[in-house]
């Protein structure tokens, strides 16, 4: 075990469904990799793959999976009725494997957390938070949700998985890829959406108009306190702005991540400590057929 601490939070369905896509395209369900139990497996054994390479890399003391709620329980569900209305309808192989990928890790003792209405995200939000203030290691989050850019700070970096490697962004290298600090990010969403979310953002304005109108008033409060006196070349977004107002506004607080979730204030950071047995994790990783290398220094107990 790493001598410093150090968190990483996954956002499990980000994760498992990027494994299922990936490995299931063009591809009919009855060629999908299956193991001995007739088990599909091939999106879950990128995640466990995965998952182990990051605790290799980044020296994890401390891990927890995140997952989300189904949709319709979601608490911003009951704000925008039509939040993530447009998404398909999983298919059943993926199903099964993120069953069987909660059953896997709690098996061999990976913490996960699932916190009805909040999702994921916010589940990660509180978690991070609550690592900055308890600890004084570093916290990684894995995900490709451009939306958990508004958690990183200089102790938490985001891991966003790109073609072949891996790009790790914190404050530092958020600031200077796009100009902003991370909590502006929430402000760029709320004028961008997100089309996957169906978050309706202000229609008309994209991230290339986005960027410099929070760089240049901060957030979108004061963009609107002074739309009427918006300068070129910045001002031929004005009208879609002011038409944009209301939805810009359900916009942001739809794309806010929440912190602070009561049934986490008095979560134990302890219970996210890697503590595996050897034996158990060998057991159900050859029953599942699924080869993973396992470095020596993971924190087995046994």
């Amino acid at each position: 075990m790493a001598n410093e601490q150090a968190l990483l939070l996954v956002d499990g369905f980000n994760l498992l469904s990027r494994g299922y896509f990936a490995t299931s395209y063009n591809r009919p369900i009855e060629k999908l990799e299956r193991n001995d139990e007739g088990l599909y497996v091939n999106g879950l054994r990128v995640f466990i793959q995965k998952l182990f390479k990051l605790v290799t890399d980044y020296s994890i003391s401390h891990c927890i999976v995140t997952w989300d709620v189904p949709r319709e329980e979601a608490l911003r569900r009951k704000t925008f009725p039509d939040y993530k209305l447009t998404r398909n309808e999983l298919p059943e192989p993926l199903i099964q494997q993120y069953q069987q990928c909660v059953k896997t890790l709690s098996y061999i003792g990976v913490e996960q957390l699932k916190v009805p209405p909040y999702e994921a995200d916010d589940i990660i939000g509180a978690i991070s938070a609550k690592w900055e203030a308890e600890t004084s290691g570093p916290c990684y989050i894995y995900s490709n949700d451009k939306d958990l850019f508004q958690l990183l700070s200089s102790r938490t970096t985001q891991i966003v998985a790109k073609k072949q490697t891996e790009v790790l962004f914190d404050e530092a290298s958020f600031k200077a890829s796009y100009g902003l600090s991370p909590t502006q990010w929430v402000d760029v969403k709320a004028l961008v959406g997100d089309t996957s979310d169906n978050i309706p953002g202000c229609p008309g304005i994209g991230e290339k108009t986005a960027l410099p109108l929070i760089a240049a008033y901060g957030s979108i409060e004061s963009l609107y306190q002074q739309i009427d006196t918006i300068q070129p070349p910045l001002k031929r977004a004005q009208k879609k702005l002011l038409a944009g107002q209301a939805s810009t506004q359900l916009s942001k607080k739809l794309s806010a991540i929440i912190c602070d979730i009561p049934e986490l204030r008095h979560y134990s950071i302890n219970d996210a400590v890697l503590s595996l047995n050897r034996g158990e994790v060998d057991k159900e990783l050859s029953r599942l057929a699924i080869r993973v290398k396992l470095a020596d220094e993971l924190a087995f107990i046994s």
